[in-house]
């Protein structure tokens, strides 16, 4: 019964998923409605709390164990602890105060505040050093090892050249070039993985739906 009732309740939500795309009945597309307003709020609900507990309990065995890296545990656990009670108690932004004082001087403790002070610059900072191993890739990548390669070199070196101002006065045509790749082989390309990534979804969602794919329970028939 512990795994009938999963396969169950998947089955049925997914056949009806399915059919408030086919069916424009008032019925079925209020129930729909309700099922992605309020069940899944509740669920999402639920979820928030496993996945906070998951994270305090790895992160407390990593302390306990003397992991590597383990004093960054202690700094995940600190700002998630600090952070929900900012956003808890503290209020969403300056305009709306919460129950806390986060009000020390001129600067405010808000949710708010603590997402562009600090979520922003670190993110910053992330893609920043990002642009460094995408340009390591690339190097390793556009190696005129054999024809796609050297076509993927060429492509970019166009590319590169038609986005430079000094190049749209040499050469005038370049940069409409430029463009035609993008528009038209890249966007090819581009849909086409969009057509793979689909048809893996359905044949996914098709696995679960029916019970064929069964991981999602832990293993195991």
């Amino acid at each position: 019964m512990k795994r009938k009732l999963p396969l169950l309740i998947v089955l049925v939500t997914g056949i009806f998923g399915v059919l408030t795309y086919i069916i424009p009945h008032p019925v079925v597309q209020n129930t729909d409605a309700v099922i992605r307003n309020d069940i899944l709020r509740i669920i999402a609900a639920f979820s928030l709390v496993l996945g906070i507990g998951s994270i305090l309990r790895h992160h407390f065995i990593k302390i306990r164990r003397k992991a590597p890296h383990w004093p960054y545990s202690w700094i995940t656990i600190i700002a998630l602890a600090a952070s929900a009670v900012v956003g808890v108690f503290g209020g969403i932004d300056p305009t709306r105060p919460g129950i806390l004082p986060t009000q020390v001087g001129g600067f405010s403790f808000h949710i708010q505040t603590l997402y562009t002070g600090i979520i922003v610059p670190l993110g910053a900072t992330m893609f920043a050093l990002l642009a460094f191993f995408m340009a390591s890739a690339a190097y390793r990548a556009f190696r005129a090892r054999n024809f796609e390669a050297t076509l993927l070199l060429v492509a970019a070196f166009i590319l590169m050249l038609g986005a430079l101002p000094q190049t749209r006065v040499l050469v005038k045509p370049l940069p409409s070039f430029a463009e035609w790749i993008l528009a038209v082989p890249n966007t090819a390309a581009k849909r086409g993985i969009s057509f793979g990534i689909s048809l893996g979804i359905l044949a996914t969602s098709l696995k679960i739906i029916l019970g064929i794919e069964r991981g999602w329970l832990g293993g195991g028939e």
